[in-house]
């Protein structure tokens, strides 16, 4: 039975990466732009009712919320080819139609007098599911819609669902050239909700990705924007590979999940991709609507596929800090938690077990020192229906202390701004600060707890500060470990983050100890 995930998109950002994501979904499961099964898509094998559901006519509609408080881009989805993929009931654009203006506060307000429509929408899809697994959001956190009613969206999903899972696909600002004058705000308040609220983030970053996507040659503005889109659309499609085309293992979203973050805070994960061209040339001129950028992109994949791609040559790679699409700066003392490969391809997995050992001979990742070196490797393969350049394409999906260094520079950011009390007029006009500014304060303070917190992983008495600071988790054994008892104590004063921390604890440990006795006590 398949475990379907509905997906949200909000504002700008969230539609345009959740229009080519839906673009490439299709592509890859042999549907074509009207929702219709191709004749030719007769290999069997992969899930579509994960992220699709098939109508009353057969035709497969995806799983989707698109959401957005001015029309442009929805409009540009609902003109193009693909407008009669979605399910037009699950569209929302607010009537006044003048966007959040990049402001935080105004997308909040705006959440609060939309929830009954939108969650209309969600609880529609939530209920047409068999056995819903959880929540997929993606949404900027630097402007105003994707942060704002973001957030409120996030707050209100734990609230009502709060046994599913919340995975986000969030979208970084560039913090050196970035065009929202009042990002750091942005940032802050909405890094508070996703620490707080969602079980899993996985960080896509503007500079990064920028980086990244105008490496193969000289593109220009445009072409470099449609490109990164692009770039975070396969990102996010390999990332799901595994509940599409299931295996043995990580075919659900708790495995991959729990087997990523130990810790509930420590829940931000940074991504790598490699060969970047693999799977997005032959399909360029199917996805992208800039024709011009397609020559740039041929041109690089005929430079790129001169290599032979290995299993060893691609894990190589998808360590190296120059292929993480996150500009965090690591530091000497920075580490893994733990890695997640998803190898896409035709492998075989003797090759998988001589590339660790490899890696491992090589000291090319350092580990936490309170935790094992966890590389764990999920092999899957390509759709039929896509042809790749390279034999062998990776994803990796990290948890890594050097997340630590890009809260940073958000909270600096922040407090260059917040010193001087700069543009906080435009907040005091919501409601939500009309009685004062503390909320600034606490989400600053919640972002720096984080920060702290992934600093603090890469100490070998993490367990005794994690201890000392959330809980305390005894073990009280017996000869026979299947009668152990875990007895949980939490602080008293524990907030929602820390109750789905709780859960997300119980979730790892039943999977360590599937025959273990569970007692939560507080």
């Amino acid at each position: 039975m398949p475990r379907e995930i509905v997906s949200v998109q909000l504002g700008q950002c969230g539609n345009q990466i959740g229009s080519l994501f839906w673009q490439r979904l299709c592509a890859e499961h042999g549907i074509n732009k009207d929702g219709i099964l191709e004749e030719w898509a007769t290999e069997g094998g992969d899930r579509k009712d994960v992220f699709f559901y098939q109508a009353d006519d057969e035709h497969y509609i995806p799983r989707a919320i698109l959401v957005d408080l001015e029309p442009r881009v929805i409009n540009t989805i609902l003109s193009s080819p693909y407008r009669d993929l979605y399910n037009p009931e699950n569209i929302f654009l607010s009537k006044e139609g003048g966007g959040a203006g990049n402001n935080w506060a105004n997308g909040y307000a705006s959440g609060e007098r939309c929830y009954e429509e939108v969650m209309e929408m969600i609880d529609r899809e939530a209920e047409g599911s068999d056995s819903l697994e959880g929540f997929m959001m993606m949404h900027s956190i630097a402007g105003g819609t994707g942060s704002g009613m973001g957030s409120y969206l996030l707050e209100r999903l734990n609230d009502k669902f709060p046994k599913k899972l919340l995975q986000t696909y969030s979208v970084f600002p560039n913090q050196v050239d970035g065009d929202v004058v009042v990002q750091p705000y942005n940032s802050v308040l909405t890094l508070k909700r996703l620490v707080n609220n969602a079980d899993s983030v996985v960080v896509l970053d503007n500079a990064a990705l920028q980086r990244l996507s105008s490496e193969g040659g000289a593109l220009s503005s445009g072409q470099s924007f449609d490109q990164t889109n692009q770039l975070v659309s396969t990102v996010i499609s390999a990332s799901t590979q595994t509940l599409r085309y299931p295996g043995y293992m990580n075919n659900d979203l708790v495995g991959i999940i729990a087997s990523l973050i130990p810790t509930p805070r420590c829940h931000f994960l940074i991504t790598s991709y490699t060969p970047f061209m693999s799977d997005m040339i032959d399909k360029a001129s199917f996805f992208c609507n800039s024709p011009d950028i397609i020559p740039h992109l041929m041109r690089d994949v005929q430079a790129r596929s001169v290599r032979k791609t290995t299993v060893l040559d691609v894990m190589r790679r998808l360590l190296q800090p120059k292929n993480r699409m996150v500009s965090a700066i690591p530091s000497k003392s920075s580490c893994y938690i733990s890695i997640l490969n998803i190898i896409q391809g035709d492998v075989d997995p003797s090759d998988v077990h001589q590339s660790l050992l490899r890696i491992r001979e090589r000291q090319l990742a350092s580990f936490i020192p309170w935790g094992p070196a966890s590389i764990q490797v999920a092999l899957t393969r390509k759709s039929p229906y896509v042809t790749a350049s390279h034999r062998v394409s990776g994803l990796m999906l990290a948890n890594h202390t050097s997340m630590a260094s890009l809260f940073k520079r958000i909270l600096d950011q922040f407090d260059r701004l917040k010193r001087r009390n700069a543009f906080m007029d435009q907040y005091r006009k919501e409601r939500m600060f009309e009685h004062g500014l503390e909320e600034f304060d606490d989400s600053r303070a919640t972002v720096e707890e984080t920060m702290n917190e992934y600093k603090a992983c890469e100490s070998p008495d993490y367990i005794s500060y994690r201890c000392r600071e959330l809980a305390t988790v005894k073990a009280l054994a017996e000869p026979d470990p299947r009668h152990w008892t875990l007895n949980v104590w939490a602080q008293q004063e524990f907030h929602t983050g820390w109750a789905r921390g709780v859960r997300m604890y119980r979730v790892y440990l039943r999977l360590l100890f599937p025959d273990t006795i569970l007692i939560t006590q507080f």
